[in-house]
């Protein structure tokens, strides 16, 4: 027999925070667009995403302008973008409202794309984080920057095993476009 039997599904968790966003005068915090920086990060998230093998089955994506053209650009660099809920209670949520989203994930979905802001994500990533390898949890405690990806690992038979504690942090980087 052998010793992968009854072994819990792998399942990843990616955090991208939004691209840089712009700061319009008289426009609401929820409608504010990316800035140029970030309109030339977000693709390179979605490169990153696509070279580290971390494209999601699911995106849930806050309804913020900067956000939802965050998923735009990133999801544009791949072959087939795959489903994009946009979640309204993902704007401003703290840690535990996105963690309670993300245990909303139907089972057969292993790999979940969550674009948000901070401080939620940020404090998300640290809680769920019980290890991580090399020093990437030491970064993300530093600063968790926009465009910033996390991927946390975990094993679990459906969402609704995530917890604090039981990821580990295997990856942080924080892609950034070139200047044209």
């Amino acid at each position: 027999m052998s010793g992968r039997a009854g072994a819990r599904p792998l399942r990843r968790l990616v955090v991208l925070r939004h691209a840089k966003s712009a700061w319009p005068e008289g426009v609401p915090d929820h409608l504010r667009p990316l800035a140029p920086r970030g309109r030339r990060d977000a693709p390179a998230a979605g490169l990153v995403l696509a070279g580290a093998d971390s494209l999601p089955d699911l995106a849930l994506c806050s309804t913020a302008v900067r956000a939802r053209q965050t998923w735009e650009l990133a999801s544009a660099e791949w072959g087939t973008p795959p489903p994009v809920r946009y979640e309204p209670e993902l704007y401003a949520a703290d840690a535990a409202e996105l963690l309670d989203a993300a245990r909303q994930v139907p089972p057969e979905v292993e790999t979940l794309l969550l674009i948000g802001h901070n401080p939620g994500l940020e404090e998300l990533v640290l809680d769920l984080a019980g290890d991580s390898l090399d020093d990437a949890l030491d970064e993300v405690r530093v600063k968790f920057p926009t465009s910033a990806i996390a991927v946390l690992a975990w094993h679990g038979d459906t969402w609704q095993d995530l917890a604090p504690g039981t990821a580990l942090l295997t990856g942080f980087v924080v892609p950034r476009g070139s200047k044209k």
